[in-house]
């Protein structure tokens, strides 16, 4: 069976309900939450380790470049992971009740198919 391999963005928005909801928590509750998360994460990543190809990580500010030049943005990007997989749709499935969005504030995953670089 061949695989192929996909790249898992975590999205979600600070300005979400979800994110004001968890910048209300009182500290403790918070740290407590986020304590569980990371246990979940890992808990996830080990279910997985065969399939993840790249571990990946948080994302930080963004810098966009354009013919304009360089500009401090927002974006909905917050970590991202590569995953190898036999189709889109198990790739995708390996996502279902992350913690990500089931105990963190995240929103969503979105899986993409990373692409040949096309000859030319």
């Amino acid at each position: 069976m061949s695989t192929d391999t996909y790249l898992a963005v975590f999205l979600g928005s600070k300005t979400s309900s979800k994110w004001t909801a968890w910048n209300a928590m009182p500290e403790a509750e918070r740290k407590a939450k986020e304590q569980a998360g990371m246990a979940a994460w890992k808990g996830w990543v080990e279910k997985h380790q065969g399939a993840i190809e790249a571990m990946g990580g948080p994302l930080g500010k963004t810098k966009k470049v354009d013919g304009k030049g360089i500009a401090d943005i927002a974006n909905e990007m917050g970590a991202f992971t590569v995953v190898r997989a036999a189709s889109h749709e198990a790739a995708a499935k390996m996502f279902e009740n992350h913690p990500h969005f089931t105990i963190f504030p995240g929103e969503r995953v979105e899986i993409m198919p990373v692409l040949p670089i096309p000859s030319g």
